[in-house]
């Protein structure tokens, strides 16, 4: 009976360490997922119908995503790509669109100085 009371207590003691042990995140971690919700929000403005550049911009967006789904986060690529999206941006010739571009050019900056808060 002693030996049932031990165990039960092990298996509450190892339930609750568990829950303890958390996912430390880095400031990489934070960056990567600021950056998602930047091209998620990114998808949202674009519109609907055809624009010049459509097609130059749904493959950097889809470059991106491949960028975001690698395991390893090295941020000169991740600026490459911001340079890249600029480029875009110059290309287009649709104001509205333009400034809606601009301003996810500009989150992106501000997704890439990101860092872990410190508590």
């Amino acid at each position: 009976m002693a030996l049932q009371k031990e165990e039960k207590a092990k298996k509450q003691s190892g339930v609750k360490e568990k829950k303890k042990e958390k996912k430390v995140q880095t400031d990489n971690d934070v960056k990567r997922k600021a950056v998602k919700l930047v091209i998620a929000h990114l998808k949202r403005k674009l519109p609907e119908n055809d624009f010049s550049g459509k097609e130059q911009l749904l493959d950097w967006i889809s470059d991106m995503e491949e960028l975001l789904a690698k395991e390893e986060f090295v941020l000169l690529d991740y600026i490459e790509m911001r340079r890249n999206l600029n480029d875009i941006i110059e290309r287009t010739f649709d104001e509205e669109l333009r400034f809606k571009l601009r301003d996810s050019w500009y989150s992106m900056g501000r997704a890439l100085d990101k860092k872990v808060r410190q508590r």
